[in-house]
Formats: structure tokens, C-alpha cells, sequence
């Protein structure tokens, strides 16, 4: 069964009243009226849901009658574990506090695409690795595949984080009806970075616009597919393509085709404006901090991550709406060491491991309590980020069908090679 991260974000979130935000770990809790007070101002944030009150708890009781028992008594204490995962998701505190609590070593492999990770695991048969961090709207490549295994949920504390996001895993990744094959692990957005003494938005937020425009030209970059799919959006914007088409595109081939041919033709012929594509988080970076970049599609957490450090860097979602996905962890059939990737995921889903970490990578966590642990600054950026009705606007990645990928992949080399 396929799961629909769009309708779940989009039916959820009805209005946001903005000073500061919600704590990124509760964002999609049901039902819900929530208020909560941070150093510089106050939201509240009205949650909808599609189902009702009483279907929610009965539905819960439901779960939790039929619910594993989460045991903590089996976990290891030494040894190691492979990880294959994005480039800047395990910053060095996080991996210094679970080695010196657990007594095992981390060998972490980073990674800047999705690409890479199925293609590694198709290489290798789904050997070499104990733990991968698949997006979770990839689920309809992974799942023909079959080069992953289900987890023991008796081992897994999946009530520490966000259920709406762990739903995810039960309803997506469970193939063939044999377990849940992904944990959610981090969650962000892809908007607009900028550097804010060399560059400012006309109005109160930016556009995947200003990738593009003749004012920025040799001064912007971003990542191919997602700053072409950015463009889609804008020209729907601006009245230069048919509003819904870009999500049209992922029905079916036909619509895909006429879609992106329009985007990628648009694209070519403004090409010359664009300074760099970037292909993971340091390639970002690098790009606003040495390459003369004023303006990006980026990331949240490199950008973020940056004005932390004290970079005049900004990061916001765009008038036309960030693109928001969660990556998991996912176990492939070859992996070795099964009781320390339990290990790491009981560290992984502890409050304060995660809200360290989020500290140091910018990105959010669906660990419940998370952001408790983390510091002033990752409050701030979050407001600033997410400022008026942002968090109702965004834009959930949708499911890819690996037909979808494909021809994307078509109009995507077209693009780098005119």
C-alpha cells in the first residue's frame, strides 16, 4: 500500500498564526490546538485532520493492542555499524556521544542523493551496509527492488517519535505485507538560500524565481532535478504554465512528458544564468561561502547550519512553497550487524541525541521532545524560515514510481548538457 505524504501534510495543517514556531517534531500531531512560547514571540498553530476524533483513538487503541513491546534489554554494547546516510546527518557530537555511550564504532559512509544510495545497494546486492536513509517518498523504487529487510518493531521505540511520520513506514515501506522497512530519521525542506549583504527579496519572501532571474545571472545555483521542478512551480506562478501541472506530472508518462518538456525547455534557455549545480550539503555551502553565489535553491540545514555559525546567510521557504520530505533509516538484507543497528536507533530516537543533532545540521527531527534539547538559535532559524503561512504552504515531495525517476533523469541530462 502506497502511502500519500502529500494529503497527509496538506490535509493536516489548515492555519498557522506565526511568531515563533511549533516545535518541528509535533508539526503533524492530530487533532490538536497548540500554543507554546519561545524567547521571541508565540504561535498558535489550528491543526485539521481528516479523521475524526473518536476514529483517531479508537484507531489508536487499536494500534496499541496490536503494537509490539518495545525491549531495550537485547541492545549491543560493542562492536560496529556500516552507515550509508546523508552527508551531514551525523555531526561529529552525535557520533562522539553514541560510541562513548554504547561502545560502538560508527564507520559512516556519506552520501548526497537518493541515486547513490539505490545504486550502491544494487551494486552490492545489499551487502556492505547495515544502515541506508532512503527519502521516504522513494518507497515505490525501493519496494520491486527487494534489497531491503523489515525491522523487529519489539526492538524499536517508535512510539519516541512523531506518529503521523512513523505512519509513514507502516503504510509506504511495508511491502508485500512482511514489516515496516523504514524509520523516520530527519525531516526538512528545500526553499531559498541567500546571502543577506549581497542580495535581498523584492517582497516579503523569495521565489524559485530568483534562481533564475537575468538580475542574479552567474550568482545562483542548485541541485538539477529539484531547481528545474522549482522552476515548474514558478512558471505556474507567473501564469507561464497551467496551475497543478507540476503535480500532474507524477499521474502518469504522458502528462510527465508535456510537463517537463515545457520546464526543461524554459530551463535550457536560461542556463547561462546559473552559476553552480550542487550535488550534497559541503557543495552548497561552498557555493554561498566561495563560489560568489548571492541566491540558491538549497537545503534547510547547510544554509541553515551556516547562519548558525554566524554567515550572512538566510534560508526561507519561497512564495511558491518549500518542498518538505522526511528521510528514514532502512536495513538492507545483507546487513551484519543487527543488534547494533538497534542500538543506533534507540540512541537516534533519544530527545537529547536528537536535539544535539539538529542543533549542528540545521535539519528537524520527528523525535518527539527533540527540540527541548536544542538551543536558542535552532528556534530562531526556524521562525525565520517558516515565517506568516509557510508551514501551511508546503509542498510535500510526492511518491516517485521509478517510470517517474526515469524520464526525469531524460529531461534532466538534456538540461546539463545544452
Amino acid at each position: 500500500m502506497a502511502f500519500d505524504f502529500s494529503n497527509l501534510v496538506l490535509t493536516i495543517i489548515e492555519t498557522v498564526t506565526v511568531g515563533d514556531p511549533i516545535p518541528p517534531a509535533q508539526l503533524v500531531s492530530n487533532n490538536k490546538k497548540i500554543s507554546n512560547n519561545f524567547p521571541t514571540g508565540k504561535i498558535t498553530m489550528t491543526i485539521k485532520s481528516s479523521l475524526s476524533r473518536r476514529s483517531l483513538l479508537k484507531s489508536a487503541g487499536a494500534a496499541a493492542l496490536a503494537a509490539p513491546l518495545y525491549s531495550k534489554s537485547a541492545l549491543a554494547s560493542s562492536g560496529e555499524i556500516n552507515i550509508l546516510m546523508w552527508s551531514d546527518y551525523l555531526p561529529p557530537e552525535f557520533i562522539a556521544g553514541f560510541e562513548a555511550s554504547t561502545g560502538i564504532k560508527i564507520n559512516y559512509t556519506g552520501i548526497g542523493s537518493n541515486e547513490e544510495i539505490i545504486n550502491k545497494m544494487k551494486a552490492t546486492k545489499g551487502q556492505g551496509f547495515d544502515i541506508v536513509s532512503p527519502t521516504n517518498n522513494r518507497s515505490l523504487q525501493w519496494g520491486p527492488l527487494e534489497l531491503l529487510q523489515p525491522f523487529d518493531m519489539n526492538k524499536v521505540n517508535i512510539d519516541a517519535v512523531n506518529p503521523a511520520m512513523a505512519k509513514i513506514g507502516t503504510d509506504a515501506w511495508n511491502f508485500a505485507d512482511s514489516g515496516v522497512h523504514w524509520l523516520p530519521h530527519i525531516w526538512g525542506t528545500e526553499g531559498i538560500a541567500y546571502r543577506t549583504d549581497k542580495w535581498l527579496p523584492e517582497g516579503d519572501a523569495p521565489s524559485y524565481g530568483d534562481v533564475w532571474s537575468e538580475a542574479n545571472a552567474g550568482k545562483t545555483m542548485g541541485r538539477a532535478h529539484s531547481m528545474m521542478l522549482g522552476a515548474g512551480l514558478y512558471m505556474e506562478a507567473s501564469g507561464a504554465m497551467d496551475a497543478g501541472s507540476v503535480w500532474s506530472a507524477y499521474e502518469n508518462e504522458e502528462n510527465m512528458r508535456k510537463v517537463w518538456g515545457q520546464i526543461t525547455d524554459w530551463c535550457v534557455e536560461r542556463k547561462s544564468r546559473i552559476k553552480l549545480i550542487w550535488n550534497d550539503a559541503d557543495s552548497q555551502k561552498n557555493g554561498l561561502l566561495n563560489e560568489g553565489v548571492i541566491v540558491g535553491q538549497t537545503w534547510d540545514g547547510p544554509a541553515l547550519a551556516l547562519k548558525s555559525a554566524g554567515e550572512p546567510v538566510h534560508y526561507q521557504a519561497p512564495v511558491e512553497g518549500a518542498m518538505a520530505w522526511v528521510d528514514g533509516m532502512s536495513m538492507p538484507v545483507g546487513a551484519k550487524n543487527t543488534d547494533q543497528i538497534y542500538a543506533f536507533i534507540d540512541y537516534a530516537f533519544g530527545k537529547e541525541a536528537a536535539g544535539v543533532a539538529i542543533d549542528s545540521h540545521g535539519y528537524n527531527s520527528p523525535v518527539l521532545g527533540a527540540d527541548g534539547f536544542s538551543g536558542d538559535n535552532y528556534k530562531k532559524n526556524f521562525a525565520e524560515a517558516y515565517p506568516g503561512s509557510s508551514l501551511a504552504n508546503l509542498n510535500p515531495w510526492p511518491a516517485e514510481a521509478p517510470w517517474y525517476a526515469d524520464v526525469r533523469t531524460e529531461f534532466v541530462n538534456k538540461f546539463k548538457s545544452s
